[in-house]
């Protein structure tokens, strides 16, 4: 693969354009504008040739929507604490994912980064699980998103020697499960005695489970199949030229520059793009960023036979 050159910065650059900044507001904003197109489409029993690109572009937004719970847990999605914190349970509810779950779990991803301590990246960080095994949970995931993804969290809360044990932790990730099941079951009646079965099947069930999947392919791509001892040895990063790639990396709260981010957890999302020199190769077993999403997920797709993350699979027989 040829090394991409070096992206220019200059002081007017390094600091984001308001409308970087505001990357998540529109993602909210545009996908409010679009459920309402679909409403609309679906009450006039539009043909299924719209209603499905429709669905599409609504999963996409809900994808970038979700990241924002991501920003939430390093506190960077809102300037107000109390905001952030409001934001990530409500991002949280509409994910099936305990806010504070997701952010105590996460913070292993970035404190014990691809290795066995690693929660996110479970089984593919123990060199001692069966590759069928491994497989058997990359294929679960990718298809399963919506389901596999909050079953892994709780996996993380609640198994025997979870690393979440601060006892004021566990007790609001119980208050903010309840809270998920007393919502859920708020909605799920409104919309039987309203008889929108259909509508909710479409604006919500169908564009949150391919979301959900887009998600998981996406953190496949940024770490399944690497084993680098170095952030930019284990992350695959993305750094397009053209206008769709940026406007892809604009919409997901530029979490293309994935390298970026592990080397500077507390930067705001915009400001991950005017650092992008920092995830050329400075070491033999690093990478160049991929110059689009196509690009590295055929890389990924290659992994997928013996999914694995981390350095410590080198020094590790490889079992049957």
């Amino acid at each position: 693969m040829k090394m991409m050159p070096p992206m220019q910065t200059s002081s007017e650059s390094l600091e984001p354009h308001w409308l970087s900044r505001s990357a998540f507001q529109i993602v909210v904003i545009v996908l409010a504008l679009i459920e309402i197109t679909l409403a609309m489409a679906l009450y006039h029993q539009a043909s299924l040739w719209l209603v499905i690109p429709i669905v599409l572009v609504i999963s996409h937004l809900m994808h970038g929507s979700a990241v924002g719970l991501h920003e939430a847990t390093h506190g960077l999605l809102r300037q107000n604490r109390r905001f952030n914190e409001f934001d990530g349970v409500l991002l949280g509810v509409f994910s099936f994912m305990s806010f504070s779950l997701y952010r105590a779990a996460h913070q292993t991803h970035h404190a014990y980064f691809a290795t066995e301590r690693d929660e996110e990246l479970w089984p593919f960080v123990f060199p001692e699980v069966p590759r069928w095994a491994r497989v058997l949970a990359a294929l679960s995931e990718l298809t399963m998103g919506l389901f596999f993804t909050p079953l892994l969290f709780l996996r993380a809360f609640l198994r025997t020697g979870s690393p979440i044990r601060s006892k004021k932790v566990r007790r609001r990730i119980w208050m903010e499960l309840a809270l998920m099941v007393v919502v859920w079951g708020v909605i799920l009646t409104a919309v039987s005695l309203a008889g929108v079965w259909s509508y909710f099947l479409w604006m919500y069930a169908v564009p949150a489970f391919v979301a959900a999947n887009l998600q998981t392919w996406r953190k496949y791509i940024e770490h399944v199949g690497l084993t680098g001892s170095t952030v930019n040895s284990a992350t695959r990063n993305i750094v397009a030229t053209g206008w769709w790639g940026r406007l892809v990396a604009f919409t997901l709260l530029h979490e293309p520059f994935h390298g970026v981010h592990h080397l500077h957890v507390g930067l705001p999302h915009a400001h991950l793009p005017t650092l992008a020199d920092e995830l050329l190769p400075m070491m033999q077993d690093e990478r160049p960023p991929f110059k689009s999403y196509g690009h590295a997920m055929m890389d990924m797709i290659r992994c997928l036979r013996d999914p694995r993350v981390g350095a410590q699979w080198n020094s590790a027989p490889r079992p049957s």
